[in-house]
């Protein structure tokens, strides 16, 4: 990939993560959006993106899932953005489905998103995470 291309890819992405967090620090959840942006980036290592993201849907209904339900949302919103998904279909669905090599672009795609979620989260939410 030529490096103009890659750095306007990485500032993109930069760009609406920074928006993703700016949106969330002005909710009454704040502070689990940002703990748990940085979870789960170790979640997809350990478990896999797909079984991340099923996880994270199965909690964005409960009773504190609202944190949960704008990380999917933005997720999905990236991805279909950027035609990684179809915007009319589930993304957990779509992710499950992919071929060996999406599957592992995509799991990088959604790290480096998260990547700069957790920076932004960290400079943009004021207060400690770790007692969420």
């Amino acid at each position: 990939m030529p490096e103009s291309s890659s750095k306007g890819i990485e500032s993109g992405r930069a760009a609406f993560a920074y928006e993703c967090a700016s949106e969330a620090k002005d909710k009454s959840y704040k502070e689990k959006y940002k703990s748990h942006v940085k979870e789960i980036p170790v979640f997809i290592k350990t478990n896999g993106l797909g079984q991340t993201f099923a996880f994270v849907n199965s909690k964005k209904n409960s009773k504190d899932g609202e944190a949960y339900k704008l990380i999917y949302d933005q997720t999905s919103e990236w991805l279909s953005k950027n035609g990684f998904i179809n915007s009319n279909d589930d993304m957990v669905k779509q992710i499950i489905s992919k071929a060996s090599l999406d599957y592992r672009q995509l799991t990088i795609e959604v790290i480096s998103l998260f990547v700069w979620l957790r920076r932004f989260a960290d400079g943009l939410i004021e207060g400690d995470s770790k007692n969420v």
